[in-house]
């Protein structure tokens, strides 16, 4: 595990591919104001899901996986720097189970890789893959709008139901997680340098404090951006009406106006906290994680912040289903889950993984037991249930509310 992790901090270098991963991932579906719509659950119905224009229920459910049977294989694509270099995940899965794995890191940003299958999966046909990872942004709400996804059987995903955390479960993006299963989560909240910063930083307000002139970060992505304004005044983004979108833009042009922001960020925030060029930025929890310097914190403000997830699901036309859903059960369980944890150091939806890794602090070298004790510890990747509370996730827009809601916020950062 030492020569992974090393792999994955030389590859989250400045210039590197698996970091332009993580932004690109946040800047793929959040520039497009990728709000989690999701799958609408009709309570008290029987009803669990929607999908394409219809209802999903658990008769269609079960007649999509009648009959269906294991083949011995699966084709998976997710986005670089989400995998041990060694595939040592891959591997230990076809060990226990006999299934080979294609992996292809083929997912570089989340608007080209709908484009690239929106017309097969429209057609009915093949994209070549039986398992991806889309994140939950306005490119999956498509997915399910469309009638693009596979619905899962919950009866094959035993792990899950055991091992997943309460965050991984029914969220507002996929009521009773009927199309996807998250593979990893991250938080926006706010990074810090100690250096220069000498008070605690618990609230958002301190990003309009005055006395931060200039040297405060703000990300330019709009729903990012407009979450945070709306957190700022009480009120929850996922709850959010256009009337909330106005009063947080107010509130986020004024701190524009009296000049308390250096720079609206789309990425290189990390760099200029860690430099001092600003002290306190609008941060994600990963990018903190493994590319700032000791000197930088990351919180989670009393007002809130947003969690977002890379999910698995498969495509309606994948060829290996019963294989494919078999391997997003298998990585739940937390004994398959940990390595991919001290790999990838983004929050798990398996609790259970971190006894895992300070069980393996316990008994590391010496060389490797600081990272491993940093990681079982760290609240970026196993934040407390006090932090769990204060997360909410992304407004549901419908087509028409994207482009009222993108004009309401996009004029801070361009301006206007």
């Amino acid at each position: 595990m030492t020569a992974d992790r090393q792999a994955a901090a030389n590859r989250r270098g400045a210039s590197d591919p698996a970091l332009r991963r993580g932004l690109t991932t946040r800047r793929g579906f959040l520039g497009a104001v990728g709000a989690a719509a999701g799958a609408a659950a009709l309570a008290g119905c029987g009803i669990p899901g929607r999908g394409g224009n219809g209802i999903v229920t658990q008769a269609d459910i079960d007649e999509y996986w009648h009959g269906r049977s294991g083949k011995g294989h699966i084709n998976w694509a997710n986005w670089p720097g989400y995998m041990e270099d060694d595939r040592s995940t891959i591997k230990a899965f076809t060990k226990e189970t006999g299934i080979s794995v294609t992996y292809k890191e083929a997912i570089q940003e989340a608007a080209d890789w709908f484009g690239k299958i929106q017309a097969p999966l429209a057609a009915n046909q093949s994209i070549g893959f039986d398992l991806m990872v889309v994140t939950n942004g306005i490119q999956f709400t498509e997915l399910v709008e469309l009638g693009y996804l596979a619905p899962l059987d919950h009866h094959r995903l035993p792990n899950f139901a055991r091992y997943a955390s309460a965050k991984a479960k029914n969220r507002a993006y996929d009521r009773n997680n009927i199309f996807s299963i998250p593979y990893v989560s991250g938080i926006t909240g706010i990074a810090y340098n100690s250096k220069y910063v000498k008070e605690p930083i618990t609230s958002i307000q301190q990003l309009f404090d005055p006395k931060y002139k200039g040297r405060v970060g703000m990300m330019s992505d709009s729903q990012e951006l407009g979450n945070f304004g709306m957190l700022a005044l009480g009120i929850d983004p996922e709850k959010s009406t256009e009337d909330d979108w106005k009063r947080a833009r107010e509130v986020l042009r004024s701190q524009r106006d009296k000049g308390i922001v250096r720079k609206y960020y789309e990425q290189g925030y990390i760099d200029a906290v860690t430099k001092g060029d600003v002290w306190l930025t609008m941060a994600w929890s990963g990018d903190v994680y493994t590319l700032s310097s000791p000197d930088v914190k990351f919180v989670v403000p009393k007002e809130g912040g947003t969690i977002w997830s890379d999910c698995m699901m498969m495509p309606k036309t994948a060829a290996n289903p019963v294989d494919a859903i078999r391997l997003m059960d298998w990585l739940y369980a937390p004994q398959n889950n940990a390595p991919l944890t001290e790999y990838i150091n983004y929050v798990t939806p398996v609790p259970a993984v971190q006894d895992i890794i300070r069980k393996d602090a316990a008994e590391a070298s010496a060389k490797d037991k600081p990272d491993l004790d940093r990681l079982a510890t760290s609240p970026l990747v196993f934040p407390s249930p006090e932090e769990y509370a204060k997360l909410r996730t992304y407004r549901s827009l419908s087509n028409a509310e994207v482009p009222r809601y993108q004009k309401v916020f996009q004029t801070i950062s361009q301006g206007a």
